[in-house]
C-alpha cells in the first residue's frame, strides 16, 4: 500500500467478505465451514485474548497471517475440502472476532475509541 500501514479500515472489507461468501456457501458444506469459523474465532480469543481493539487484531492478522487457520480447519474438517478455503475462514473468523473489540462500531473503529 505505497508505504503506509495497512489499517483496519483497509481489511474490514476482505473479512466482511469472508462472511457473505460463508452466508453464500453451499448449504452441504454450510454447518461444517461454520464449525471450522467457531475454531478460528476460539483461537482468536486464545492468541489475542479479550480486551483488544480493531488495531491490534489488524496487526495481529498482518502480523501472523492466516496459515494457522489451516491447521484448525485440517483438524475439524478433514473430508471437507471447501472448509479449507482459507479467505471465507479467515475472513469470517476475524469479521466475527473484529465485533468483539473495544472499539468496534458498525464495522468501522470509532474515531474516539468508544463503542457504538
Amino acid at each position: 500500500m505505497s508505504g503506509r500501514e495497512l489499517r483496519f479500515e483497509d481489511l474490514i472489507g476482505l473479512w466482511q467478505d469472508g462472511e457473505r461468501r460463508l452466508r453464500e456457501a453451499d448449504p452441504a458444506d454450510r454447518l461444517v465451514l461454520e464449525r471450522v469459523v467457531a475454531e478460528v474465532v476460539d483461537e482468536l480469543r486464545r492468541r489475542v485474548g479479550g480486551a483488544f481493539g480493531v488495531q491490534e487484531l489488524t496487526r495481529y492478522y498482518l502480523g501472523t497471517g492466516t496459515d494457522w487457520c489451516f491447521g484448525i480447519a485440517m483438524r475439524v474438517a478433514p473430508e471437507t475440502p471447501a472448509a479449507w478455503d482459507m479467505p471465507v475462514i479467515s475472513g469470517a473468523a476475524f469479521a466475527r472476532y473484529a465485533r468483539e473489540a473495544g472499539d468496534f462500531m458498525i464495522g468501522r473503529r470509532t474515531a474516539d475509541g468508544e463503542t457504538g
